[in-house]
């Protein structure tokens, strides 16, 4: 290994040193897993279309053979089109007797250094990263007399990436604490200065330094019909004009370089870390990371992604255990069943209910209620268009449940039309509506206290947008930490009435599958303690519903979900049997 350190004429020199949860993230693991590898099978076993007959058939393929050995050398520039090999300040990196295509300790090199950036590199000014391969023996430069075209190859690749600057932090003290009151002045200044300059300005760009380069030599010796190679691997093809044969593939892999490891560069950055490497890779791996980087694309567009959520699920894969990633992933697919389940069987059960006897009815209210005030929190903070879909879907059918469980009537007396919620008389007419208003007076008073006191804390310690926004998350908030003592009513309910047979049991069984894999996820993911811990409180209510289902014996004279009890049903059959042995009867006769 060999490092050239010198001061350049522009600025740069080197100097080498020794070389670092809402809730769904497992199903965007499994849909994003599952589209890459569709298609690189579906892009490596059918192939491209045939040429036509006047097309050109002949075949091309690889100038250099498994095992070859070359050099390499590494400059880094601030102009584009390189060719000043000569340049001591611009060579940073060179290799020997690299064995290409070869899997064994001599084929992957490390080098860590420092960068001293020029004025102009500071000032938003690009940088490139020139990399040469070349048979051992001969040189990368044309103007060289022992210079051999079909020995030499490189690839051009930018070092520095252009950002739009992040927009100011709207949120503020909404207290005016003495702390703040500075930092909050001046953001609401910039603020209201963005939003009156917003559509005169252009976005600003900041440049961002790589501090890692990692060049793939990519293990590809397949034969590709001239001018018709696969879409996927055509755009990285470096053809040979003469022969018409390609180079060797060239892949600077920046797939595992997240955001937050990028550095921003401006007038007070002085050096630059950069850690280099250059390693084969195969063509199924360099295959997978593109077609996976094309489908967060694909996301993105589609807004089912934000900005930052592919570093995020690149970061489970980096710092989590394999093989608990594995488990995750597999039974990522069982929550997305057991979640469609649970869907299903809970429309049916409301759509077949006939009777409220022994359902709280003020729980299905207030669950619209906490689905509501989910999606305004959700609207208000910018989330991406199909997670906000989801949501109002989920308000849509919280709503539908209202009128299957309450009587919902349009009061035109006035001047503006009212909705009217009336209670079933199968809820009203037993103790069943005694037992859900007295459980829900004290879980009310219980709640409200709270609510009350987290969103005094997040008044006072927290910062928001605006009033309605500190009324929003605060609300959500409660939703998230505190929901769970809604479904306490049901419980209080069961108990008073010794049964559980009014319970959509199959709908809860898929939920609390759910539940377990939730817990899975918690570990695996990385979230805030108060989020872990609400995903724990509701495995204690589960449990106490199956306890409940153990303690209490099926009383087959009470109604079932169905509105149905089990003597009717009985006698329903006896009757229908009856029926059938007198036209029986009158057959024979």
């Amino acid at each position: 290994m060999e490092a050239t350190a010198a001061a350049a004429a522009g600025g740069g020199a080197v100097e080498g040193r020794p070389q670092q949860q809402q809730q769904g993230i497992g199903q965007m693991v499994t849909g994003i897993i599952r589209v890459a590898v569709f298609w690189y099978f579906i892009s490596k076993f059918v192939g491209p279309k045939r040429p036509p007959p006047n097309q050109s058939t002949q075949q091309i393929s690889n100038l250099f053979h498994k095992g070859e050995t070359l050099d390499m050398w590494l400059y880094l520039s601030e102009k584009e089109k390189f060719n000043d090999f000569g340049s001591e300040g611009a060579l940073v990196w060179h290799e020997t007797n690299i064995p290409y295509a070869v899997w064994n300790a001599d084929s992957t090199r490390t080098l860590s250094l420092k960068y001293y950036p020029s004025e102009a590199v500071k000032n938003n000014g690009s940088i490139f990263a020139h990399v040469f391969f070349a048979r051992s023996g001969y040189p990368p430069d044309p103007r060289d007399p022992e210079y051999q075209p079909l020995a030499a190859f490189g690839w051009t690749h930018p070092v520095v990436t252009y950002l739009k600057k992040s927009k100011n932090d709207k949120r503020k003290s909404l207290l005016g604490n003495t702390e703040d009151s500075i930092d909050d002045k001046k953001t609401s200044e910039e603020s209201k200065d963005d939003q009156a300059d917003e559509k005169d300005i252009p976005v600003e760009w900041i440049s961002y330094w790589k501090p890692n380069i990692t060049i793939n030599l990519v293990d590809d010796f397949s034969r590709y019909t001239q001018n018709a190679a696969p879409p996927n691997i055509a755009p990285y093809l470096n053809i040979e004009p003469s022969s018409g044969n390609y180079y060797p593939t060239i892949f600077f892999n920046e797939f595992w370089l997240l955001r937050d490891k990028l550095i921003a560069i401006n007038e007070t950055v002085n050096e630059l870390p950069l850690n280099l490497e250059v390693t084969p890779i195969s063509m199924t791996k360099w295959q997978l990371f593109l077609q996976i980087d094309q489908s967060f694309q694909i996301h993105r567009s589609y807004g089912s992604m934000l900005e930052g959520e592919a570093d995020e699920l690149k970061r489970v894969f980096l710092e989590g255990n394999p093989y608990l990633l594995g488990v995750t992933m597999i039974v990522s697919v069982f929550h997305s069943i057991f979640d469609f389940l649970a869907f299903k069987n809970d429309i049916q059960f409301w759509n077949k209910n006939k009777s409220m006897e022994g359902l709280s009815a003020k729980s299905v209210v207030v669950n619209f209620f906490c689905q509501l005030i989910v999606f305004l929190y959700l609207l208000d903070n910018e989330t991406s268009w199909m997670i906000l879909a989801s949501s109002g879907i989920g308000c849509c059918i919280e709503f539908w449940k209202i009128g299957k469980a309450m009587h919902i009537e349009f009061d035109r007396s006035g001047m503006i039309p009212k909705l009217r919620f009336r209670d079933r008389d199968s809820y009203a007419k037993n103790k069943t509506k005694e037992y859900d208003d007295l459980a829900m007076k004290y879980l009310t008073y219980v709640l409200l206290f709270l609510a009350v006191c987290f969103s005094i804390y997040s008044l006072k310690y927290e910062r928001h947008k605006s009033w309605y926004s500190w009324i929003l998350s605060s609300l959500t908030s409660c939703v998230y930490m505190f929901g769970f003592i809604m479904m306490c009513p049901q419980l209080f309910i069961n108990y008073k009435l010794k049964s559980v047979a009014h319970l959509p049991w199959r709908q809860m069984t898929y939920k609390f599958l759910n539940t377990i894999i939730d817990d899975l996820f918690a570990f695996v993911i990385k979230m805030p303690m108060l989020h872990r811990l609400s995903v724990f409180r509701d495995d204690v209510i589960f449990l106490i519903y199956l306890y409940q289902r153990w303690i209490y014996p099926v009383d087959k004279k009470r109604v079932n979900e169905f509105g149905f009890g089990g003597e009717e049903d009985q006698s329903s059959d006896n009757q229908k049997q009856l029926t059938d042995l007198q036209a029986e009867e009158k057959k024979t006769n």
